[in-house]
Protein backbone atom coordinates (compact mmCIF):
# COMPACT_ATOMS: atom_id res chain seq x y z
CA UNK A 1 0.00 0.00 0.00
CA UNK A 2 0.88 3.34 -0.50
CA UNK A 3 -1.15 4.70 2.10
CA UNK A 4 -3.68 6.68 -0.54
CA UNK A 5 -5.32 9.45 0.44
CA UNK A 6 -7.31 10.71 -2.29
CA UNK A 7 -10.72 12.24 -2.62
CA UNK A 8 -14.31 9.98 -2.65
CA UNK A 9 -14.78 10.05 -6.42
CA UNK A 10 -18.16 10.99 -5.46
CA UNK A 11 -17.98 13.53 -2.80
CA UNK A 12 -14.69 14.85 -3.43
CA UNK A 13 -14.22 14.89 0.09
CA UNK A 14 -10.95 13.54 1.66
CA UNK A 15 -10.50 11.17 5.04
CA UNK A 16 -8.96 11.88 7.85
CA UNK A 17 -6.10 11.42 7.84
CA UNK A 18 -5.79 9.71 11.54
CA UNK A 19 -8.92 7.76 10.56
CA UNK A 20 -7.00 6.52 8.11
CA UNK A 21 -4.49 5.40 9.76
CA UNK A 22 -6.69 3.64 12.23
CA UNK A 23 -7.96 1.73 8.86
CA UNK A 24 -4.73 1.05 7.67
CA UNK A 25 -3.92 -0.80 11.21
CA UNK A 26 -6.90 -2.95 10.68
CA UNK A 27 -5.93 -3.77 7.72
CA UNK A 28 -2.93 -4.65 8.11
CA UNK A 29 -4.22 -7.33 11.24
CA UNK A 30 -6.80 -8.35 8.68
CA UNK A 31 -3.72 -9.20 6.43
CA UNK A 32 -1.94 -11.05 8.72
CA UNK A 33 -5.05 -13.00 10.00
CA UNK A 34 -6.00 -13.96 6.76
CA UNK A 35 -2.44 -15.69 6.28
CA UNK A 36 -0.72 -13.37 4.16
CA UNK A 37 3.18 -12.94 3.96
CA UNK A 38 3.87 -10.13 3.62
CA UNK A 39 2.93 -6.46 3.88
CA UNK A 40 4.82 -3.00 2.48
CA UNK A 41 4.08 0.33 3.14
CA UNK A 42 5.47 3.08 0.53
CA UNK A 43 6.81 6.47 1.40
CA UNK A 44 5.40 10.02 -0.29
CA UNK A 45 5.38 13.29 0.61
CA UNK A 46 2.53 14.57 -1.31
CA UNK A 47 -1.43 15.69 -0.34
CA UNK A 48 -2.63 12.71 -1.96
CA UNK A 49 -0.68 9.81 -0.08
CA UNK A 50 -0.47 9.37 4.06
CA UNK A 51 2.57 7.95 4.71
CA UNK A 52 5.59 10.38 4.39
CA UNK A 53 7.66 7.90 7.02
CA UNK A 54 6.75 4.06 6.50
CA UNK A 55 9.26 2.97 9.43
CA UNK A 56 6.91 4.95 11.47
CA UNK A 57 3.93 3.50 10.18
CA UNK A 58 5.69 -0.38 10.32
CA UNK A 59 6.56 0.33 13.91
CA UNK A 60 3.09 0.42 14.72
CA UNK A 61 2.39 -2.30 12.51
CA UNK A 62 4.49 -4.36 14.17
CA UNK A 63 3.32 -3.93 17.60
CA UNK A 64 -0.46 -5.26 16.67
CA UNK A 65 1.18 -8.20 14.70
CA UNK A 66 2.89 -11.10 15.26
CA UNK A 67 4.22 -12.92 11.89
CA UNK A 68 3.89 -10.98 8.86
CA UNK A 69 7.13 -9.30 7.31
CA UNK A 70 7.02 -5.62 7.26
CA UNK A 71 8.62 -3.30 4.51
CA UNK A 72 8.84 -0.40 2.88
CA UNK A 73 7.74 0.01 -0.94
CA UNK A 74 9.88 1.95 -0.84
CA UNK A 75 12.38 4.29 0.94
CA UNK A 76 13.22 6.69 -1.31
CA UNK A 77 16.97 6.36 -0.72
CA UNK A 78 17.93 9.51 -3.04
CA UNK A 79 16.67 12.04 -0.64
CA UNK A 80 17.10 10.25 2.09
CA UNK A 81 20.44 9.68 4.70
CA UNK A 82 21.21 6.76 5.30
CA UNK A 83 22.76 6.27 8.19
CA UNK A 84 19.13 7.81 9.99
CA UNK A 85 17.85 4.79 7.43
CA UNK A 86 19.65 2.45 9.06
CA UNK A 87 18.97 3.71 12.01
CA UNK A 88 15.49 3.84 11.87
CA UNK A 89 14.86 0.15 10.24
CA UNK A 90 16.83 -1.70 12.73
CA UNK A 91 14.87 -0.07 15.51
CA UNK A 92 12.03 -1.58 13.68
CA UNK A 93 13.67 -4.82 13.08
CA UNK A 94 14.06 -4.63 17.00
CA UNK A 95 10.38 -3.63 17.79
CA UNK A 96 9.49 -6.48 15.21
CA UNK A 97 11.71 -9.29 16.32
CA UNK A 98 13.34 -9.43 12.84
CA UNK A 99 10.43 -9.42 10.46
CA UNK A 100 11.47 -5.94 8.49
CA UNK A 101 12.90 -5.81 5.14
CA UNK A 102 13.95 -2.40 3.56
CA UNK A 103 13.36 -1.88 -0.40
CA UNK A 104 14.79 0.87 -1.50
CA UNK A 105 14.49 2.87 -4.73
CA UNK A 106 14.72 6.19 -6.67
CA UNK A 107 11.11 6.73 -6.49
CA UNK A 108 8.72 7.92 -9.08
CA UNK A 109 7.65 11.94 -7.63
CA UNK A 110 10.63 13.95 -6.70
CA UNK A 111 8.57 15.76 -4.29
CA UNK A 112 11.25 14.77 -1.62
CA UNK A 113 14.13 15.97 -3.49
CA UNK A 114 13.16 20.21 -2.95
CA UNK A 115 12.23 19.08 0.44
CA UNK A 116 14.96 18.11 2.28
CA UNK A 117 17.87 20.32 0.53
CA UNK A 118 18.66 17.91 -2.44
CA UNK A 119 19.07 19.25 -6.23
CA UNK A 120 17.15 17.11 -9.12
CA UNK A 121 20.52 17.14 -11.06
CA UNK A 122 21.89 14.56 -8.62
CA UNK A 123 19.13 12.42 -9.20
CA UNK A 124 21.78 9.35 -10.07
CA UNK A 125 24.54 9.79 -8.08
CA UNK A 126 22.71 10.25 -5.04
CA UNK A 127 20.83 7.18 -5.04
CA UNK A 128 24.30 5.84 -6.45
CA UNK A 129 26.31 7.03 -3.40
CA UNK A 130 23.58 6.67 -0.95
CA UNK A 131 23.23 3.29 -1.75
CA UNK A 132 27.01 2.31 -1.18
CA UNK A 133 26.89 3.86 2.14
CA UNK A 134 23.42 1.80 3.14
CA UNK A 135 24.88 -1.22 1.94
CA UNK A 136 28.79 -0.64 3.67
CA UNK A 137 26.47 0.09 6.95
CA UNK A 138 24.75 -3.29 7.07
CA UNK A 139 27.94 -5.05 6.68
CA UNK A 140 28.49 -4.04 10.55
CA UNK A 141 31.64 -2.63 12.44
CA UNK A 142 33.77 0.80 12.19
CA UNK A 143 32.86 2.36 8.21
CA UNK A 144 35.09 4.29 6.71
CA UNK A 145 33.34 5.86 3.85
CA UNK A 146 33.19 8.86 1.60
CA UNK A 147 31.16 10.30 -1.50
CA UNK A 148 30.26 13.45 -2.46
CA UNK A 149 27.27 14.52 -1.14
CA UNK A 150 27.54 14.06 2.04
CA UNK A 151 29.93 14.10 5.16
CA UNK A 152 32.36 11.16 4.65
CA UNK A 153 32.43 8.59 8.01
CA UNK A 154 36.04 7.71 9.48
CA UNK A 155 36.33 5.02 11.00
CA UNK A 156 32.37 5.48 12.88
CA UNK A 157 29.79 2.39 13.98
CA UNK A 158 26.48 2.92 13.84
CA UNK A 159 23.81 1.68 16.34
CA UNK A 160 21.46 -0.16 17.53
CA UNK A 161 22.26 -3.33 15.45
CA UNK A 162 19.17 -5.41 13.73
CA UNK A 163 18.40 -8.94 15.10
CA UNK A 164 19.84 -11.00 12.39
CA UNK A 165 23.03 -8.74 12.28
CA UNK A 166 22.32 -7.23 8.92
CA UNK A 167 18.84 -6.29 7.19
CA UNK A 168 17.07 -7.51 3.85
CA UNK A 169 17.99 -5.00 1.61
CA UNK A 170 15.73 -4.94 -2.16
CA UNK A 171 16.36 -3.34 -4.75
CA UNK A 172 12.82 -1.97 -6.37
CA UNK A 173 13.17 -0.79 -10.15
CA UNK A 174 10.79 0.48 -12.67
CA UNK A 175 12.00 -1.07 -15.83
CA UNK A 176 15.52 0.64 -16.66
CA UNK A 177 18.39 -1.55 -17.64
CA UNK A 178 20.90 0.25 -15.54
CA UNK A 179 18.69 -0.32 -12.56
CA UNK A 180 18.70 -4.33 -12.98
CA UNK A 181 22.36 -4.97 -13.50
CA UNK A 182 22.86 -2.52 -10.36
CA UNK A 183 20.85 -4.67 -8.66
CA UNK A 184 22.27 -7.70 -10.18
CA UNK A 185 26.08 -6.52 -9.64
CA UNK A 186 25.46 -6.19 -6.18
CA UNK A 187 23.77 -9.15 -5.02
CA UNK A 188 20.79 -7.80 -4.23
CA UNK A 189 17.07 -8.92 -4.58
CA UNK A 190 15.19 -7.20 -7.21
CA UNK A 191 11.37 -5.75 -7.20
CA UNK A 192 10.16 -4.78 -10.52
CA UNK A 193 7.15 -2.82 -10.61
CA UNK A 194 4.72 -3.68 -13.78
CA UNK A 195 1.93 -1.56 -13.37
CA UNK A 196 0.74 -1.25 -16.79
CA UNK A 197 0.90 -2.41 -20.59
CA UNK A 198 1.81 -6.12 -21.19
CA UNK A 199 3.90 -7.91 -18.96
CA UNK A 200 5.67 -9.65 -21.69
CA UNK A 201 7.05 -6.75 -22.35
CA UNK A 202 9.59 -7.15 -18.56
CA UNK A 203 10.75 -10.67 -20.08
CA UNK A 204 14.14 -9.21 -21.49
CA UNK A 205 15.03 -7.21 -18.79
CA UNK A 206 13.95 -10.10 -16.37
CA UNK A 207 16.37 -12.60 -18.15
CA UNK A 208 19.32 -9.87 -17.89
CA UNK A 209 19.15 -9.70 -14.77
CA UNK A 210 18.88 -13.85 -13.55
CA UNK A 211 22.09 -13.39 -16.48
CA UNK A 212 23.63 -10.52 -14.71
CA UNK A 213 23.30 -12.71 -11.70
CA UNK A 214 25.25 -15.96 -12.74
CA UNK A 215 27.71 -13.76 -14.49
CA UNK A 216 28.55 -11.89 -11.20
CA UNK A 217 28.69 -15.47 -9.75
CA UNK A 218 26.52 -15.33 -6.79
CA UNK A 219 24.84 -18.24 -5.86
CA UNK A 220 21.56 -19.46 -7.30
CA UNK A 221 20.37 -20.33 -4.31
CA UNK A 222 20.21 -16.79 -3.13
CA UNK A 223 18.53 -15.37 -6.30
CA UNK A 224 15.38 -13.32 -5.42
CA UNK A 225 12.91 -11.63 -7.48
CA UNK A 226 9.61 -10.10 -6.94
CA UNK A 227 7.07 -8.82 -8.97
CA UNK A 228 5.11 -5.77 -7.82
CA UNK A 229 1.45 -5.38 -9.63
CA UNK A 230 -1.76 -3.53 -8.93
CA UNK A 231 -4.12 -5.67 -7.55
CA UNK A 232 -8.04 -5.68 -6.71
CA UNK A 233 -10.34 -8.73 -5.99
CA UNK A 234 -13.85 -8.99 -5.29
CA UNK A 235 -16.43 -11.57 -5.15
CA UNK A 236 -16.58 -11.70 -8.83
CA UNK A 237 -15.80 -9.77 -11.94
CA UNK A 238 -18.59 -7.29 -11.25
CA UNK A 239 -16.07 -5.85 -8.65
CA UNK A 240 -14.26 -3.86 -11.76
CA UNK A 241 -17.77 -1.50 -11.93
CA UNK A 242 -16.90 -0.68 -8.47
CA UNK A 243 -13.10 -0.15 -8.65
CA UNK A 244 -13.39 1.79 -12.03
CA UNK A 245 -13.93 5.33 -10.98
CA UNK A 246 -10.92 4.89 -8.21
CA UNK A 247 -8.36 3.66 -9.87
CA UNK A 248 -9.39 6.38 -12.65
CA UNK A 249 -9.87 9.18 -10.56
CA UNK A 250 -5.78 8.72 -8.68
CA UNK A 251 -4.80 7.53 -13.08
CA UNK A 252 -6.18 11.28 -14.32
CA UNK A 253 -4.78 12.75 -11.26
CA UNK A 254 -1.10 11.87 -11.39
CA UNK A 255 -1.84 11.65 -15.31
CA UNK A 256 -2.20 15.95 -14.95
CA UNK A 257 1.55 15.58 -13.95
CA UNK A 258 2.62 14.00 -16.14
CA UNK A 259 1.54 14.76 -19.62
CA UNK A 260 -0.89 11.69 -19.54
CA UNK A 261 -4.30 10.63 -22.27
CA UNK A 262 -7.62 10.64 -19.86
CA UNK A 263 -7.95 7.08 -18.36
CA UNK A 264 -10.74 5.32 -20.27
CA UNK A 265 -12.30 2.08 -19.30
CA UNK A 266 -11.12 0.51 -22.33
CA UNK A 267 -7.63 0.67 -21.37
CA UNK A 268 -8.70 -0.59 -17.83
CA UNK A 269 -10.39 -3.46 -19.23
CA UNK A 270 -8.15 -4.34 -21.87
CA UNK A 271 -5.31 -4.17 -19.01
CA UNK A 272 -6.96 -5.99 -17.02
CA UNK A 273 -8.06 -8.67 -19.64
CA UNK A 274 -5.64 -11.95 -20.03
CA UNK A 275 -1.96 -10.97 -20.65
CA UNK A 276 -2.53 -7.20 -19.47
CA UNK A 277 -0.94 -6.15 -16.55
CA UNK A 278 -3.59 -5.53 -13.96
CA UNK A 279 -5.08 -8.04 -11.67
CA UNK A 280 -8.59 -6.92 -11.00
CA UNK A 281 -11.49 -8.75 -10.76
CA UNK A 282 -12.70 -12.40 -9.38
CA UNK A 283 -10.72 -14.61 -6.85
CA UNK A 284 -10.42 -16.90 -10.26
CA UNK A 285 -9.34 -14.33 -12.54
CA UNK A 286 -6.71 -13.13 -10.07
CA UNK A 287 -4.99 -16.38 -9.48
CA UNK A 288 -4.89 -17.18 -13.28
CA UNK A 289 -3.32 -13.51 -13.60
CA UNK A 290 -0.99 -14.44 -10.80
CA UNK A 291 0.21 -17.69 -12.18
CA UNK A 292 0.28 -16.38 -15.55
CA UNK A 293 2.98 -13.86 -14.00
CA UNK A 294 4.67 -16.79 -12.85
CA UNK A 295 4.92 -18.61 -16.15
CA UNK A 296 6.63 -15.21 -17.45
CA UNK A 297 8.81 -14.51 -14.71
CA UNK A 298 9.52 -17.84 -12.24
CA UNK A 299 9.24 -15.14 -9.37
CA UNK A 300 10.03 -16.10 -6.14
CA UNK A 301 7.64 -13.32 -5.08
CA UNK A 302 4.60 -11.80 -6.04
CA UNK A 303 3.26 -8.39 -4.31
CA UNK A 304 -0.07 -6.82 -5.18
CA UNK A 305 -0.84 -2.88 -4.73
CA UNK A 306 -4.18 -2.88 -3.55
CA UNK A 307 -4.60 0.79 -2.57
CA UNK A 308 -4.96 2.70 -5.53
CA UNK A 309 -7.20 5.29 -5.78
CA UNK A 310 -8.01 4.81 -2.25
CA UNK A 311 -10.95 2.05 -1.88
CA UNK A 312 -12.94 2.84 0.96
CA UNK A 313 -12.20 0.33 4.59
CA UNK A 314 -15.01 -1.72 3.58
CA UNK A 315 -13.51 -2.45 0.10
CA UNK A 316 -10.06 -2.94 1.41
CA UNK A 317 -11.07 -5.20 4.06
CA UNK A 318 -12.92 -7.76 1.77
CA UNK A 319 -10.22 -7.61 -0.57
CA UNK A 320 -8.07 -8.78 1.70
CA UNK A 321 -10.12 -11.66 2.99
CA UNK A 322 -10.06 -12.79 -0.24
CA UNK A 323 -6.74 -12.61 -1.19
CA UNK A 324 -6.17 -14.70 2.12
CA UNK A 325 -8.72 -17.16 1.92
CA UNK A 326 -9.42 -17.46 -2.10
CA UNK A 327 -6.70 -16.26 -4.06
CA UNK A 328 -3.29 -17.31 -1.93
CA UNK A 329 -4.41 -20.82 -1.26
CA UNK A 330 -4.52 -21.82 -5.25
CA UNK A 331 -1.55 -19.91 -5.98
CA UNK A 332 0.73 -21.86 -3.77
CA UNK A 333 -1.66 -25.03 -4.30
CA UNK A 334 -0.77 -24.29 -8.08
CA UNK A 335 2.96 -23.86 -7.41
CA UNK A 336 3.32 -26.75 -5.14
CA UNK A 337 4.24 -23.82 -2.81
Amino acid sequence: MFGDLSKNWQTGERKNPAERVAELLEEVKLAEQAGLDYFGMGEHHREDYLVSAPEVFLAAAAAVTQRIKLGSAVTVLSSADPVRVYEAFSMLDLISKGRVELMVGRGSFVESFPLFGYDLKDYDILFVEHLDLLLQLNKGGKIHWEGTKRAPLKGLEVYPKPVSGALPIWIAAGGTPNSVIRAARLGLPLTLAIIGGMPRQFQPLVQLYREQWQVQGHAAADFQFCVNAHLFVGEDSSIRDAHFPIYAQQMNRIGMDRGWPPFRRETYEATAAPGGAYLFGSPAEVVDKILYYHELFQFTRFVGQVDVGGPDHKMMMKCIELLGSKVIPEVKKALGA
